[in-house]
């Protein structure tokens, strides 16, 4: 007879993506936090960070954020109130819990369930709610809703509303539903007859004069809040509908902070596709200089896409977006100049780094004459692009394997008048030949901009024509020779790149010339006060900080900022520094000290070996800078403290010491680490358990680590932990007389004889010479404690001004101990100091320990 095959278990599917990789990971189980289409794999933070530091190219493999999945499709197990520990995909929906789970914690929640659930498939749940709600669309009709600012009233006869090629008035009870709790009026838009082409249905509602109509006929009645949504309309359908049209959202805050995470995002939010080809047009101006309205009329024919107001308080505040699909344009709204605002320089860095990444540039004033600060900001935008922008624009174009124009922007000025004449030709010159002297006289820079074009309107009562101006932009924009139309995802990754290249903190002063602290880095010289010439967060490409050439730096004596060369390679062209240490390379550490005891610390060149010792003779030796030639050098935050090298002999025989009491701390230590444990086995007594048995406290059953200490209980000879083992008393029955031993708490209550006695003199023995060399540890390791701080090199912060590692900031402890990093003196934790390296400009020739920051610097230390 055979028997039943068990039920097979039907297997999850996990939402988790793990690193495929595996270089830097912490664990096998770390998750992927970004796809790599040029590596073809999942990669977590570190691994991604450590793959693409490696080469310059690999900075420009194309590489996406993963993002979870949407939680409708994953398992709903926290509302039954437990967790799915995998995070899986469901792959059931119970029909009475109305919960979609997995399989495995469907099996949980209904294991002790009496009554039967009835379930379904997750895919087929998804089709069945798919379908349901086609149907709902499709019998749904497109509705028009109307808000009134105040209720409607219940005695309101008719509501009549405009559309082509009449009007026509509907009766409430048929056509309005009013709900005076909300106070909004819904009016059916679903025709009487199924054709629309029929001259009895109801007409088409047209978005120009007739909604117009509408609005004012409503408006009249008290509704001037009017929101309109439906669906498309359709030829055939008794369905009429308005479209709502483009919208503007907010790119950037006053902060500088892009609101928009991706470029999936960005181009949902245009609403247009990923493959359309499109230009930029951004517009720039004064406060209250129309730039919004501008851009409304111009390419949105009137609709507000951009919030305009009439209110002293500005309606821009960053920057904003919206997409013309007439055009193909991405139009960018940008916050006004001279405005209100905390930071001046930051708001001016923002609308810089806009400009660069724009097809076409709009300068709108509506000044009687043209004002220096439209000048001065083009040109530092001119400058700006020549040299900040240009090449982090070419590396957003080599990634994405375009051919990208070397030259900038076009730039349009459009200025409006009242009273006076705008711009004129001048000799059969062009208006814009005449702005361009214009700059030229007043010493602006604008060689940046590829071309420059001047609309100049009179406008002595409004409303603004803005025919010619828009007849000049549509020009610019169809025409590609200069520059040619872009994917969407290359403007949102140009200015993604330039924003989180040039970003940080900056003063509130406001500057007349050219501001290079808007994008250079903010690091000054300690000594001198010079700033680095750098680009800003250079220091993330490992490219140290550097003065402006033709700026020395000054010699101060606190911070020691000079440096020692070779005078013999110096003759030759190379720069070898020198500093002096305790001893020659080549020595170990004490034939160097017993060296530096008689004959003084050394300097020695990596070219030419030892070229001078303070103590060589008995008298008469030479000053050390009368043989080498001296230079003073900048001093940078964050870089070496002191540059003259340090006397570290003092550190060395501490060094030593340490080395001394550790290995015989080693030799003493307790039973849990190193040859401790296997020494201790051999001199136990027979009924002890070995230690390499032990894993957990018999009592708590707490696991051992390699901090935790096991004790035997003298009793039971079981491995206990320091609490479990705590209580002590006399033990006669196994051999140890009348002392009082430890013994486990279990013992201790319930005593019991033993019958056999077993000789214990061996691991009295043991105890004696552990605690012996124990002793002798702490003797070794008391001067290395008083003697740590006197010690100290130069450069070494002292241990009562360190409170936490300067690498991680997590606070040191008892189980956290101070360490110096050799390289640049500040205190750091165990961890943030893993590896070692040999730091020659401090004097260390040999491999010591460094923190990861400076491990990661290049060349010489």
């Amino acid at each position: 007879m055979m028997r039943p095959q068990p039920k097979r278990r039907q297997k999850c599917r996990t939402s988790r993506q793990y690193c495929q990789e595996k270089l830097c990971c912490p664990d096998i189980t770390t998750e992927a936090a970004y796809f790599c289409t040029d590596c073809k794999s999942a990669q977590c933070q570190n691994c991604e960070r450590d793959i693409h530091s490696r080469k310059v190219s690999f900075e420009y493999h194309d590489r996406r954020t993963i993002e979870p999945p949407p939680s409708s499709l994953l398992c709903q197990a926290k509302y039954l109130n437990f967790e799915c520990k995998d995070r899986n995909f469901a792959d059931v929906w119970c029909e009475n819990c109305q919960f979609s789970l997995c399989f495995d914690c469907y099996a949980i929640a209904h294991k002790n369930r009496k009554q039967q659930h009835i379930n379904i498939s997750f895919a087929h749940y998804q089709k069945r709610e798919r379908e349901q709600k086609a149907a709902e669309e499709a019998s749904a009709a497109t509705q028009l809703t109307i808000k009134p600012t105040s209720p409607l009233g219940v005695g309101d006869d008719t509501l009549t509303f405009c559309s082509f090629p009449q009007a026509q008035s509907f009766s409430p009870q048929e056509t309005l539903t009013v709900d005076s709790d909300f106070g909004s009026a819904r009016m059916s838009m679903t025709s009487a007859h199924s054709n629309c082409s029929s001259g009895h249905s109801m007409p088409d509602l047209c978005p120009g004069a007739g909604m117009d109509l509408l609005t004012s006929q409503l408006a009249e009645a008290g509704m001037d809040d009017i929101s309109i949504y439906g669906d498309p309309p359709c030829s055939g359908s008794g369905t009429q509908s308005v479209s709502l049209g483009p919208q503007s959202f907010l790119l950037v805050d006053d902060r500088e902070e892009l609101q928009v995470t991706n470029e999936e995002t960005f181009i949902e939010k245009l609403g247009c596709s990923k493959d359309a080809q499109v230009k930029v047009v951004s517009i720039f101006g004064n406060t209250g200089d129309g730039k919004s309205f501008t851009m409304n009329h111009t390419l949105f024919g009137g609709q507000e896409v951009f919030q305009t107001s009439t209110s002293q308080h500005s309606c821009t505040v960053g920057v904003w977006a919206a997409f013309d699909s007439e055009t193909n344009v991405i139009a960018i709204d940008t916050e006004g100049l001279l405005g209100s605002s905390a930071n001046d320089n930051k708001r001016t860095r923002l609308l810089l780094k806009v400009l660069a990444t724009s097809d076409v540039v709009v300068f709108r004033t509506r000044a009687e004459r043209l004002h220096k600060d439209m000048f001065v900001f083009l040109s530092n935008a001119s400058k700006a692009y020549k040299k900040h922008f240009t090449e982090e624009l070419r590396a957003a174009s080599q990634r994405y394997k375009i051919k990208e124009s070397n030259l900038g922007p076009m730039l349009i000025v459009f200025q409006e008048t009242n009273h006076t004449d705008p711009i004129q030709s001048e000799s059969n010159r062009r208006t814009d030949a005449v702005l361009r002297d214009m700059f030229a006289k007043n010493k602006f820079e604008v060689e940046a901009f590829s071309e420059i074009c001047y609309v100049g309107i009179r406008t002595p009562q409004p409303p603004t024509d803005f025919t010619s101006f828009r007849n000049v932009l549509l020009t610019k924009i169809q025409d590609h020779s200069i520059r040619a139309a872009r994917n969407p995802a290359v403007m949102f990754h140009s200015l993604k790149r330039l924003n989180d290249k040039f970003s940080g903190n900056m003063e509130a002063v406001q500057l007349d010339t050219f501001p290079e602290e808007y994008f250079t880095c903010t690091c000054a010289c300690q000594a001198c006060g010079n700033r680095c010439r750098h680009t800003m967060n250079h220091d993330v490409e490992r490219e140290p900080h550097e003065a402006v050439e033709g700026r020395p730096c000054k010699y101060e004596a606190q911070y020691g900022n000079k440096v020692y060369l070779c005078k013999k390679c110096s003759l030759a062209g190379r720069k070898n520094i020198v500093v002096p240490k305790t001893s020659e390379s080549s020595d170990n550490t004490w034939v160097g000290l017993t060296k530096y005891l008689v004959s003084g610390y050394v300097l020695e060149c990596p070219t030419c070996g030892v070229i001078y010792r303070s103590r060589q003779h008995w008298y008469g030796n030479p000053d050390p800078e009368s043989m080498v030639q001296v230079e003073v050098r900048h001093l940078w935050p964050q870089g070496n403290q002191l540059l003259q090298g340090t006397h570290n002999a003092a550190r060395k025989v501490i060094d030593g010491f340490s080395y001394v009491a550790d290995t015989i701390s080693s030799v003493s230590a307790k039973p849990a680490k190193f040859l401790g444990e296997w020494t201790a086995d051999q001199i136990a007594p027979e009924y002890w358990v070995p230690n390499s048995q032990i894993i957990m406290c018999k009592g708590c059953e707490m696991v051992f680590t390699t901090n935790e200490q096991k004790h035997h209980c003298r009793a039971c000879g079981h491995g206990f932990c320091d609490e479990c083992s705590s209580k002590k008393r006399r033990v006669p029955e196994r051999g140890w007389k009348d002392e009082l031993c430890r013994v486990c708490d279990k013992c201790y209550a319930d005593y019991e004889a033993l019958e056999a006695q077993e000789a214990v003199t061996a691991r009295k023995v043991g105890e004696v010479f552990s605690s012996t060399f124990g002793a002798l540890a702490s003797v070794l390791d008391y001067p290395k404690t008083i003697l740590k701080d006197s010690a100290r090199p130069e450069y070494w912060v002292p241990d009562d001004q360190i409170k936490m590692c300067s690498v991680c900031e997590q606070e040191f402890t008892l189980k956290r101990p101070i360490h110096h990093c050799r390289a640049c003196g500040h205190g750091v934790c165990d961890e943030c100091s893993p590896n070692k390296r040999v730091v020659p400009l401090r004097g260390w020739d040999y491999p010591v320990r460094v923190c990861t920051k400076c491990e990661k610097k290049t060349g010489n230390m």
